[in-house]
């Protein structure tokens, strides 16, 4: 139900930011959060939750660009900011790309290469299109099923 809105937001949103492929990002990012969101309870206006959900990402980017415009320089030079994982936390990291692979692995060769040319290259639609030779829709359909299908296989193997 949700990706029948996909192409309206991005296209709102695209006329707010001025940059297409960051739209595009705002909306998977929106997608996501709308996903993996743990209430049970369904959506009753899922356009204005989509919508809603988007905006909140472009507040929260907004936000932290303006932090960084304003952090002086002497703060990265500074121990803190130097993080070194646990070794549970690298194991953890891996077994979840694991994972991932696995989940991605099962998908449609061209809906597995529409989800990496887009999060690993940051390749634009139109471009995985004609890459692949699919339509434009085509892909923004394998890209949102990809991303539900990590999300479920994920949250599968989490519960085991």
């Amino acid at each position: 139900m949700l990706e029948n809105y996909y192409r309206e937001l991005v296209c709102f949103l695209s006329a707010r930011l001025g940059n297409l492929q960051v739209a595009e990002d705002v909306v998977h990012d929106a997608y996501l959060r709308v996903l993996e969101r743990s209430s049970d309870t369904p959506i009753e206006q899922p356009r204005a939750f989509l919508y809603r959900t988007a905006l909140n990402l472009v507040i929260d980017g907004h936000r932290r660009n303006a932090l960084r415009q304003v952090e002086p320089l002497e703060v990265l030079d500074t121990d803190e900011n130097f993080f070194s994982p646990s070794p549970q936390m690298c194991l953890d990291q891996g077994q979840r790309l694991d994972m991932l692979k696995r989940a991605l692995a099962e998908l449609s060769p061209l809906c597995r290469d529409s989800f990496m040319l887009r999060k690993l290259e940051g390749l634009s639609h139109p471009e995985i299109a004609e890459r692949l030779g699919i339509s434009r829709s085509l892909v923004e359909k394998h890209i949102v099923n990809a991303m539900k299908h990590c999300r479920v296989r994920l949250r599968d193997w989490d519960a085991q």
